[in-house]
């Protein structure tokens, strides 16, 4: 049995798993990270990806689109909005991208002299876009 630690994902809505667990795969907004027991403590926010959870019985795969991952003892995810992979349909993938769209859209308008903004909005819809790539959802080609 290999060594593990506490792991809990939440969003708004609900407690998504709360479990032992070997390893995390963190989609960390600077980069992926790896987190296992004894990891050194730190707060990273989230991008859109795929958390990966292995446990001892194997592993699960997780859909989130932003949040905080707080590392310590255990690992802690306070995710925006999350489902796991099964729950991800391509009409759930649809909507989501949709959803960065039109925040890119309004990104554009509103910050027209600011590329900041508009960068962090077209950021999003591309990692939602990969996310999709990723497990295996079509994308409209035309979305950027």
């Amino acid at each position: 049995m290999a060594e593990t630690m506490q792991f809990d994902l939440v969003s708004p809505e609900r407690s998504l798993m709360s479990a032992q667990v070997v390893s995390v795969l963190i989609p960390g907004a600077e980069g992926d990270l790896t987190a296992m027991p004894n990891h050194a403590p730190m707060i990273t926010t989230l991008r859109p990806g795929i958390l990966r959870v292995v446990t001892d019985a194997g592993h699960d795969e997780f859909v989130v689109t932003g949040g905080f991952a707080e590392i310590g003892d255990g690992v802690s995810v306070l995710a925006e909005r999350a489902l796991h992979r099964d729950d991800m349909d391509q009409a759930t993938f649809d909507a989501l991208i949709a959803e960065a769209h039109e925040a890119y859209g309004k990104a554009k308008e509103a910050a027209q002299n600011e590329p900041g903004p508009v960068d962090e909005a077209a950021k999003l819809l591309a990692d939602m876009v990969a996310i999709g790539t990723h497990i295996g959802l079509s994308t409209d080609k035309n979305v950027l």
